[in-house]
């Protein structure tokens, strides 16, 4: 079998409590442990995700063998982790304050990415649990957006259950 990988979702705004992040860092450590995932991948610009990311961060720490992938869609880029230090030097000396970017080994370009439409963000979450056998959410069923659209981690949520990915919600 080849490397495992996990991916997160969730709305951009969460209560993130000691529980949340407690459930968060057993489950991600679980799936290190149990299950030989190597991988997790990161796509939005949401509070869970910043959590997510901050949680395997500190697990790398532990377990180096681990990567953080980005996947990108339409106007969204990343800093790779060899580029992150000279980047957060030249924007500290420039702002005059210290600047943390984050850090990633890789950036995964989906094959829509530049010809996607305005929910671009859409087919990029598509891409990241179709290349993931585990998928960590925090989604509240009752969540309604304000811009009463649908909510994209519902989209995902249910698209990762289509596709019969093993589905973690944290929000639960």
């Amino acid at each position: 079998m080849g490397v495992l990988s996990c991916s997160f979702f969730g709305h951009r705004k969460i209560e993130s409590t000691s529980i949340l992040k407690q459930k968060l860092k057993h489950c991600i450590e679980s799936l290190i442990i149990n299950h030989n995932v190597e991988r997790f991948l990161f796509g939005s610009n949401s509070e869970f995700n910043d959590l997510c990311y901050t949680m395997v961060s500190q697990l790398k720490e532990i377990y180096p063998s681990i990567k953080r992938i980005r996947y990108t869609c339409k106007s969204e880029s990343c800093t790779l982790e060899i580029e992150r230090e000279k980047f957060e030097k030249m924007y500290s000396q420039v702002l005059n304050k210290e600047i943390h970017l984050f850090g990633f080994e890789a950036e995964i370009e989906h094959k829509t990415k530049y010809n996607a439409g305005k929910a671009s963000y859409v087919e990029r979450n598509q891409a990241m649990i179709d290349d993931s056998c585990f998928c960590i959410f925090y989604y509240n069923k009752n969540y309604v957006p304000p811009t009463k659209t649908n909510s994209g981690t519902q989209i995902a949520y249910n698209y990762a259950i289509k596709k019969k990915k093993r589905v973690l919600n944290l929000y639960d």
